[in-house]
């Protein structure tokens, strides 16, 4: 379940999570998934009409047959009948689908200082959770960059990083497993960010390649994120925490640095040596104090 609440946070139904996320008017994307009878609606309706009673009454009959409830996370323009990325009418939220270590991955974005306090987090089943921030000024390419990024740094679902992303509705059971779980969405803030607020790396040895008419990508970061240097030695320190192999980090940053770097080789060494460095240093740090305390309590050592 969720941890480290403020006082402020309140917790949500169905409906008031529909108009938390989106203005009545918005046009919204619903899903409603049936596994067992390979069944799949989609319906786009006015947030207004989706926190109905009478549509909340049918999403309720749907889900207690069986089915899995969604919402979009991004209004769609007035026209649009479908959902892809040229239908999205503005960037309105970012999220993280946190499906394998959640546990930890929650309490590290709550600390970590690179992102800033989410607006909601919903308890999906035991152990997992989903993440989300409102955000305004953020273009549909840099959404994109930035959900990649929070999924690489906390271990997100790499698959729910497109802007089209549908997230689960709290109030309905998750059908998914074999014990039936209520998603549960609690709201910590009213807040909304903006690009700079997330100091983390959108320009990452991760990160697809971008090439447009055979001209060399061009790297763009947004005022108050990291320089290139420090995004690429936040990058190798993360991968060699999780254990990837030095010379494989090496050779990722050169190649993706190659277009950048009179020499991408060197670069790359020298950028994981730092970050070897680093990581060792608090090891190296606890055991001098480690012995200095031994000696300390050493008899042998105090009578010298």
């Amino acid at each position: 379940m969720t941890e480290g609440l403020s006082s402020h946070s309140k917790q949500l139904s169905a409906a008031q999570y529909v108009l938390a996320l989106h203005r009545p008017e918005d046009r919204v994307a619903v899903l409603v998934r049936n596994r067992a009878r390979r069944q799949t609606m989609q319906r786009i309706l006015a947030a207004e009409d989706i926190s109905s009673p009478s549509f909340q009454e049918w999403l309720r009959r749907e889900n207690e047959g069986g089915a899995d409830v969604f919402i979009g996370m991004n209004p769609l323009k007035t026209d649009s009948t479908a959902r892809t990325k040229e239908s999205i009418r503005e960037i309105r939220h970012v999220y993280i689908d946190l499906d394998e270590d959640a546990p930890a991955s929650l309490p590290s974005i709550r600390t970590s200082g690179d992102v800033p306090a989410p607006n909601f987090v919903l308890d999906t089943s035991p152990e997992k959770n989903q993440v989300v921030w409102r955000v305004a000024g953020i273009g549909k390419e840099q959404a994109e960059i930035l959900l990649r990024s929070l999924a690489e740094q906390f271990r997100g679902d790499s698959a729910a990083t497109d802007i089209t992303r549908l997230l689960r509705l709290p109030g309905f059971v998750n059908r998914k497993y074999n014990e039936p779980f209520i998603v549960r969405a609690v709201q910590e803030t009213d807040a909304v960010y903006h690009l700079h607020d997330f100091a983390i790396s959108e320009d990452s040895p991760e990160a697809p390649r971008r090439t447009s008419d055979g001209h060399a990508r061009q790297h763009r970061s947004a005022p108050g994120h990291r320089s290139q240097s420090e995004a690429d030695w936040a990058y190798a320190k993360r991968a060699l925490a999780r254990g990837d192999n030095p010379d494989e980090i090496i050779r990722r940053i050169a190649d993706y640095r190659s277009e950048d770097k009179a020499d991408p080789l060197y670069y790359a060494t020298h950028t994981v040596t730092k970050a070897c460095a680093a990581l060792a240093r608090p090891a190296e740090e606890s055991q001098t104090v480690a012995d200095r305390s031994s000696q300390e309590h050493d008899p042998q050592t105090r009578a010298g």
